[in-house]
């Protein structure tokens, strides 16, 4: 009996040390006090150390770009961190380019703030804002795609057409992390007191949160609007191509050309498995009418079906059918990194300059 006492009090008081212990050093290691952070020379704010720097940023209501959540897989967080930001850790590294090592870009997320710190961004970051909206509508567009419409109420935002927001997934039952995931705008730039997303649900945190958790009526946030992959008013004829959600930015890019009269050809490639992967279609035919001249190309890679008459197989061979070399043509993209790795491809094939092939890889 006595050895069992012995033990217990023993093990009491180890028990009692290590948390003291984790208290000392989550009070002295981990804290950095406040630290002074310096952004473009011109703009300070004063912040309490230990967080990374994406957070950090955030909670001075800076929003920096973050599609993965922070969690370093991304690579959209880039800063340049020019004092005061460490070493470069491992987990960056293969996200940053050699160029980009030699220019100290960082990515914020891994990066922290443990001392004064100088760091330079894009201008319109600041411009970048968040915003609460209500959910008014939402519509199941496919066994695995929503259309989602947020109201902003009174607030407007403005936007490019191809741009992204993020949104922010509260914790939920069955999740207790709270994350921002980027998702491209579907919408009209002209709508400002609304944007409208395509959300496909992949089993994550956030998708989870929209097809399982969220309703019409429930609060959101979001910020943004974020992206250089948009719109670019030039002359010639025009390539879309997407597959699954990449349609939302490109149906952005189809509403302000059918909004502003814009009478550029274009030729839209939709890449998808089968008929059922089809959305839109009334949206689309709409674009036919207003368009002056618009060709939707529909290519299914897994149908079957003999009801279908419209193209097989994958979008580069499309394009290889559709697409005459020396048009001039420019080229917007929104997908996987595979699927448009092999659309560049394709494009190169038909001697469209790589600088006139704009992509959102997601």
């Amino acid at each position: 009996m006595n050895t069992i006492i012995t033990t217990i009090i023993v093990v009491s008081c180890i028990t009692a040390v290590l948390a003291a212990l984790l208290t000392i050093s989550s009070r002295t290691i981990g804290n950095y006090g406040e630290v002074v952070l310096t952004i473009n020379d011109d703009k300070e704010y004063v912040v309490k150390g230990g967080s990374s720097l994406l957070d950090t940023l955030r909670s001075e209501r800076i929003f920096i770009p973050s599609a993965c959540g922070g969690k370093g897989s991304c690579g959209y967080c880039k800063v340049k961190v020019l004092e005061g930001g460490g070493p470069v850790l491992a987990t960056e590294k293969p996200l940053l380019t050699k160029e980009e090592l030699g220019d100290s870009v960082r990515l914020s997320c891994q990066c922290k703030v443990k001392q004064n710190i100088k760091i330079s961004i894009p201008e319109e970051l600041f411009n970048v804002r968040e915003y609460s909206a209500v959910v008014e509508r939402t519509e199941q567009l496919t066994p695995t795609i929503k259309l989602l419409r947020f109201n902003f109420g009174d607030e407007e935002i403005s936007f490019k057409p191809g741009q992204y927001i993020q949104l922010k997934a509260p914790a939920y039952e069955g999740n207790e992390e709270e994350v921002y995931r980027a998702y491209s705008i579907a919408s009209s730039v002209t709508d400002k007191h609304a944007v409208e997303l395509l959300i496909g649900y992949t089993g994550g945190i956030a998708t989870t949160y929209v097809h399982h958790h969220l309703k019409e009526g429930d609060d959101v946030h979001v910020n943004g609007p974020y992206g250089d992959f948009y719109y670019h008013d030039d002359d010639g004829p025009i390539i879309l191509a997407g597959a699954g959600t990449g349609m939302a930015p490109i149906m952005s890019i189809l509403q302000f050309m059918a909004d502003n009269n814009i009478n550029r050809k274009v030729v839209f490639f939709f890449g998808a498995r089968t008929m059922k992967d089809l959305f839109l279609l009334d949206k689309i035919k709409g674009f036919e009418e207003k368009l002056n001249d618009f060709k939707f190309v529909p290519t299914l890679s897994r149908e079957e079906s003999e009801e279908w008459h419209g193209e097989k197989g994958r979008v580069p061979a499309a394009i290889d059918k559709y697409i005459e070399k020396g048009e001039n043509y420019s080229a917007y993209l929104c997908g996987s990194p595979a699927m448009i790795d092999s659309i560049v491809q394709a494009l190169l094939l038909k001697d469209i300059p790589s600088e006139k092939i704009y992509y959102d890889k997601f």
